[in-house]
């Protein structure tokens, strides 16, 4: 008789620390964007983990940075104390990054190596590290595009950067809940997973045109709401041609997508709200939960907007929006799986 898989608590903490971690890195990122510093770090040593340790040190690092399109074009005035506010920005980005990295890698070895993992859930480790090693690639892909020859970042690198650390921690956080009720629960079809589906789709899109306006800077036009400066649609949503740039290019279209997403978000979550009395305890409290954050994100959204970006708020409106996905994933969770039935001898 094979004896029954029993999670380990040291395993659920380890995945709870990596969303901590991932919620933090984004936290670090955000701030690293808003600064204006991540462009600040002109190359990258994996070998090498220690900042300038010396005026001469610092002295080559900022003779560096002064190659780059950055400071040519915007930062020409900077002093050695200027860059110095912006370079150490990044460098904690970067070595928080490679400090993630490790977290999960090590750890990983040892409870596969104990047989803490069950060979069903293999593949999910080893995607979260999978997803973990494409979001490095795509940070460091994103970086080269503001130092060759504009000194910005494509906002289409940027939005594949943020979306894959929000998708990791999705499924760090899937992979946690399927691991903590390992064998005490069963798969359940539910008519509300479609409309979950829908939710995650559109919240998804969502979570990539904040990036395309975070990138664009378009988060500093039409500061005014529910109209665009006195419309209901401005007229510079599109200036642009073909018509399909606008949306993807264009400040005013891309936040005109942005804000007009978070009230189809917020009414088809609403859809949720059918039937209430038909959820069970634990899909009750997650999906008030998902609700709150999702009413909390969007009231942030709004006064990011109202008050032209302040960093505390636009962080804050980035790290409420992973918390929505997470709570979104709890939700399907809960609607997905159901304790199994106690047997009766």
């Amino acid at each position: 008789m094979t004896t029954p898989f029993t999670p380990s608590k040291i395993v659920i903490y380890w995945l709870y620390l990596g969303i901590v971690l991932v919620l933090a890195m984004v936290v670090i990122g955000g701030i690293t964007r808003l600064t204006h510093s991540g462009l600040s770090m002109v190359h990258w040593s994996f070998q090498g983990s220690l900042p300038p340790m010396s005026d001469a040190g610092w002295e080559d690092e900022f003779a560096g940075y002064q190659t780059s399109p950055e400071f040519q074009e915007l930062h020409s005035s900077f002093t050695l104390s200027d860059f110095k506010s912006i370079y150490w920005w990044e460098y904690i980005h970067r070595m928080f990054g490679r400090m993630i990295g490790i977290v999960f890698i090590v750890p990983f070895a040892f409870f596969l190596f104990k047989k803490r993992i069950p060979k069903d859930h293999v593949k999910w480790f080893v995607g979260i590290l999978a997803l973990g090693a494409l979001q490095a690639l795509l940070g460091w892909y994103m970086v080269k595009s503001g130092l060759i020859d504009v000194p910005r970042v494509s906002h289409f690198r940027l939005a594949a950067h943020l979306f894959t650390a929000f998708l990791t921690c999705a499924v760090i956080y899937w992979t946690l809940l399927k691991y903590t009720y390992h064998g005490t629960v069963v798969s359940v079809v539910n008519s509300r997973q479609r409309i979950l589906v829908a939710l995650g789709m559109l919240i998804s899109v969502q979570i990539i045109f904040g990036a395309f306006v975070a990138g664009l800077k378009a988060g500093w036009v039409h500061n005014t709401w529910p109209l665009m400066d006195g419309a209901l649609i401005s007229e510079t949503v599109f200036s642009m041609e073909p018509w399909i740039r606008n949306f993807l290019e264009g400040k005013s279209g891309v936040q005109f997508v942005h804000r007009t997403l978070a009230v189809a978000v917020l009414l088809l979550s609403l859809l949720l709200f059918k039937d209430l009395e038909d959820y069970e305890g634990r899909s009750r409290k997650a999906l008030f939960a998902f609700i709150v954050a999702l009413v909390l994100q969007f009231i942030l959204g709004v006064a990011t907007l109202l008050l032209q970006v302040p960093i505390t708020l636009a962080v804050l409106h980035q790290v409420v929006a992973l918390i929505v996905l997470l709570s979104l994933v709890r939700l399907y969770f809960t609607l997905s799986f159901q304790p199994k039935p106690i047997e009766v001898s």
